[in-house]
């Protein structure tokens, strides 16, 4: 009889030995002229099985930590397990210490004993903080004064990360609905200087920056030819009065006893550095 199986008795026939005939049993022979008693240990062996409680099909895990993944089976012998990623025909990832990105992706833990083997597949994420960020202005970081331009960010990440701005403020600004990407319609003055953008997750955060510049060359050009046409006019002017107040002086009819001690005689009698300028004058018939 099985200790612990409530009562004693005698196998008759045969059947099917299952896990949970393994224990100890006794024996015990009687006649009438006493009693032995023998006890026999009974393991039974099987072949491997792996369940979902020693060997979770999804596994998470962080870049950086150890690399490691415990795979439990049954069996008796005592299963040997072994996991290698599918796909993978080189050195298995899992002999890298630590984590990587390259880790992610799908493994087969195989248990084995000398009465056959178990297979499970097991699916790895790997985790990890915002890496490769891009930064890039669109059509380009020159921008023309009144033209349109809009500013990408993207990075990988596991989480996928959430974005922040730190840019010059502005009316103009309209942020994605992701906060990826911020577009600028009419671009100004107020839109030149350092575009930072920032992705975070929970696992660390990673910045990257541009440079805009808003061309204004046509505006202080437009202003600089404005400034040189009023100089330019002022000075035509300047010298068409100087002309005809020369060629009024010159020309003209005079009558000689008019002209006496006039403007127009102290003109036409003036001399400049000991040089006279002598002009005719046409007589008047009184």
């Amino acid at each position: 009889a099985r200790e612990g199986g409530g009562g004693t008795g005698r196998a008759r026939g045969s059947r099917t030995v299952s896990r949970a005939d393994a224990g100890r049993y006794v024996c015990r022979a009687t006649n009438k002229h006493g009693t032995a008693v023998r006890s026999v240990v009974v393991t039974v062996e099987y072949e491997p099985s792996i369940g979902e409680s020693g060997c979770p099909a999804r596994r998470l895990w962080v870049e950086g930590a150890p690399a490691e993944l415990p795979c439990a089976a049954s069996g008796n012998p005592l299963p040997h397990v072994t996991c290698n990623k599918l796909g993978d025909h080189q050195e298995p990832p899992l002999g890298s210490p630590n984590v990587t990105r390259a880790h992610a992706g799908t493994y087969q833990c195989r248990a084995t004993n000398s009465h056959g083997s178990a297979l499970r597949n097991v699916t790895v994420a790997v985790e990890y903080s915002p890496a490769a960020l891009t930064l890039r202005v669109l059509p380009s970081a020159n921008v023309s004064r009144g033209a349109s331009f809009s500013v990408e960010c993207r990075a990988e990440g596991l989480p996928t990360p959430t974005y922040g701005w730190a840019l010059p403020p502005a009316p103009n600004l309209r942020f994605a609905a992701d906060n990826r990407s911020v577009a600028i319609a009419g671009a100004a003055a107020a839109n030149r200087g350092l575009y930072t953008c920032t992705a975070t997750n929970r696992h660390g955060h990673r910045a990257g920056s541009v440079l805009v510049r808003v061309d204004e060359g046509w505006v202080v050009l437009l202003a600089s030819l404005g400034s040189v046409g009023a100089v330019t006019a002022v000075a035509l002017a300047a010298a068409g009065g100087y002309y005809l107040k020369s060629r009024a002086c010159k020309k003209g009819e005079y009558n000689v006893r008019d002209a006496e001690g006039s403007s127009e005689a102290a003109c036409l009698h003036r001399h400049h550095h000991d040089r006279a300028e002598v002009y005719g004058i046409q007589l008047t018939q009184p």
